[in-house]
């Protein structure tokens, strides 16, 4: 499946426009903080959300617009996460009645995200101004705005945009996704916004995100907190013009899910890359699994060790931090064969051969884990399933940042 790189984010598919402003609710009038993506047609939709327990207003309204499956538009606002204020479904309730007024479609058919900090009131006045000023400068080349809208801690925007083939009729796939910290997802990541001009149907659509979700989204880990705003939402119009795809053993659902997941593999990369106060992106592939619960739960555990994730910083090839993590990973698998390679564009080294020390350089090691990508390589030999999961270095900036992040 050849999937095409090409340029406008969320504005890449057919029929869908987006905005990015400021409105008034972060104190830096140079930041956006509130951006708007709208499908020209009612679009076929589908969310994943957080299971932390405390959850933002925006989450509760989300689930209950999209009981029918569909929705027109995403509102999101980034500065202040609308979580734990006591009128805060209140407030998200009279942003999409602004929103659907302004759009001229019903308050139904928004979904609403928020991320920002918590416990904080969120007043509706920045949203009497901004929502009708966002709809007025709606564009299709409005996809970065909207991306760099939806930032917090996030050093840069993240946009992308794949071309692919349905049964030989053109379509697209466009995401945005923000996080830099706060993040070890736990049914999505911090936030992600996708679009698509396929046809699919609501159920398949769902279908086809949940399971996306649990193989990229769901295999981040930052800091090993979960966000009580994260979310995940695709919407697909079906303005390529492909037959809809209703059957999930067809090559068309096949050929969809495969876009779907390259979207979000990018979106992981980007996230991990961009870790508050991370040096190096750190990709996990593990291997010869007995099953892919298995995979996924080891490859998370070994990217999720703040032992690790300091030594890699430190450029140090303690391997036995990722020989532990493996260890204490829940799940019925063997665990006295394991193998671990260190790569990275400047080569590879193996350290371990049967779950035991293998003769290496520790310059070599050195040299290797000096790139800003490193890719730590682990066979289980005991099966054929595989995962991966993606995380960052842990270093001084993160605490840095977090120690005054309100401010």
């Amino acid at each position: 499946m050849t999937h095409t790189p090409i340029n406008g984010g969320v504005c890449a598919p057919q029929g869908f426009r987006a905005a990015g402003i400021h409105c008034g609710i972060r104190k830096n009038k140079n930041k956006r903080d509130l951006a708007l993506i709208v499908s020209d047609c009612a679009a076929a939709t589908a969310a994943v959300y957080t299971r932390n327990k405390v959850q933002g207003a925006p989450l509760a309204l989300t689930r209950r617009h999209l009981a029918d499956g569909f929705s027109r538009a995403v509102l999101c606002n980034s500065g202040n996460a609308n979580t734990c204020n006591p009128d805060g479904l209140q407030i998200a309730e009279q942003c999409c009645e602004l929103a659907a007024r302004a759009l001229g479609v019903l308050p139904e058919e928004i979904v609403i995200a928020s991320t920002g900090v918590i416990g904080q009131p969120l007043p509706l006045a920045p949203f009497e101004q901004g929502i009708p000023a966002a709809v007025s400068v709606l564009s299709a080349d409005g996809g970065a705005d909207a991306a760099e809208a939806v930032m917090t801690t996030d050093t840069r925007p993240k946009s992308h945009a794949l071309a692919f083939d349905l049964d030989g009729t053109p379509c697209r796939i466009g995401i945005i996704t923000k996080g830099s910290g706060m993040i070890n997802p736990n049914m999505a990541t911090m936030l992600t916004f996708i679009t698509t001009d396929a046809a699919i149907t609501p159920a398949l659509l769902q279908r086809a995100l949940s399971a996306t979700v649990d193989d990229t989204l769901n295999q981040i880990n930052i800091d090993g907190d979960t966000s009580t705003n994260d979310m995940a939402v695709i919407q697909a119009n079906g303005m390529a013009g492909n037959a809809e795809i209703n059957d999930e053993n067809s090559a068309a659902y096949a050929a969809f899910c495969a876009a779907l997941h390259a979207a979000c593999v990018w979106a992981c990369r980007e996230i991990a890359a961009d870790g508050e106060g991370a040096t190096k992106l750190l990709e996990c592939t593990v291997q010869g699994a007995p099953d892919a619960r298995s995979a996924r739960a080891v490859a998370k555990s070994i990217i999720s060790s703040d032992l690790l994730k300091a030594a890699m910083f430190g450029e140090d090839a303690n391997w036995g931090r990722v020989l532990c993590a493996i260890g204490y990973t829940e799940g019925d698998f063997a665990a006295d064969k394991v193998s671990l390679t260190l790569a990275s564009d400047k080569g590879s080294v193996k350290v371990c051969e049967n779950s035991a020390y293998f003769p290496f350089s520790e310059d070599e090691a050195a040299e290797v884990l000096s790139a800003a990508e490193i890719r730590i390589n682990v066979d289980l030999h005991d099966g054929t399933a595989s995962a991966q999961a993606w995380g960052c270095d842990l270093s001084y900036d993160y605490v840095k940042i977090n120690g005054d992040y309100r401010s």
